[in-house]
Parts: structure tokens; C-alpha cells; sequence
């Protein structure tokens, strides 16, 4: 049995004519999904005050963004894994001079899709 909360996020898409998926986060434009527009969104399918909307989607980037910085995974079941990979100091280039230098270690952020996305994305 599917709750009210799931039907309302499942119709954050909708479908077109066509059978293209198209999201009501960027009403159908080719466009990057923003911040205000997962504010709008939730606001929208949720029903909640859009300060409430902010401050959840704010909290949720924090909670990311502080376990991405601690050097924990994220996995969010049907969406895909977030993951900090390090990478070693290495040789490489100035493009502007074409002079040699050493690039300092580092951190980094990888995504991998979860097969359920993959195949949403596909279909």
C-alpha cells in the first residue's frame, strides 16, 4: 500500500505525450535542477510552508555535506552512492605556461547510480 507521501513525490514527474519523462522541478525546460527548485517542489507535492520546505532541504544538504566531509559513504536505496575517494599527489601541467608541477592529494567526490535509477533513466 503506497502512503499519500509517495504518491505526491511520484508525481514530482509527470509524463508527456511522448512517453518522455518530464519533471515539474524544471517545468519541462533543459535546465539544471536548483536549490529553489527542490524548495518549489517540496512546497508543491508536499503541502508544506515553503520556510519549512527551505529549512528541510537546507538540513538535508548539511546532514550530506558534513558526512561527505567526515569521509563517510552515502547510499540512498533506489537513487545511487555517494562516495569521497582519495587521490595521491601526481605530476601534471600548467595549461597557461606548459610548466611542470606537482598537484597537491586530495579528496573527491564520486556518484555511482543505483540500477533502479539507471534503468528509469533508460526507459
Amino acid at each position: 500500500m503506497r502512503s499519500r507521501l509517495s504518491e505526491r513525490v511520484e508525481g514530482l514527474l509527470e509524463i508527456d505525450d511522448e512517453n518522455n519523462s518530464k519533471s515539474i522541478l524544471n517545468r519541462g525546460y533543459e535546465m539544471t535542477v536548483t536549490k529553489a527548485g527542490l524548495i518549489d517542489a517540496i512546497y508543491e507535492s508536499c503541502e508544506l510552508p515553503k520556510p519549512l520546505s527551505a529549512s528541510t532541504i537546507e538540513s538535508l544538504l548539511e546532514i550530506l555535506k558534513g558526512t561527505l566531509a567526515s569521509g563517510e559513504d552515502i547510499l540512498i536505496s533506489g537513487f545511487g552512492k555517494f562516495s569521497v575517494k582519495e587521490k595521491r599527489e601526481r605530476r601534471g601541467r600548467n595549461p597557461q605556461t606548459g610548466e611542470d608541477m606537482m598537484m597537491n592529494a586530495r579528496r573527491i567526490v564520486t556518484f555511482k547510480c543505483s540500477n533502479i535509477l539507471k534503468e528509469r533513466i533508460n526507459n
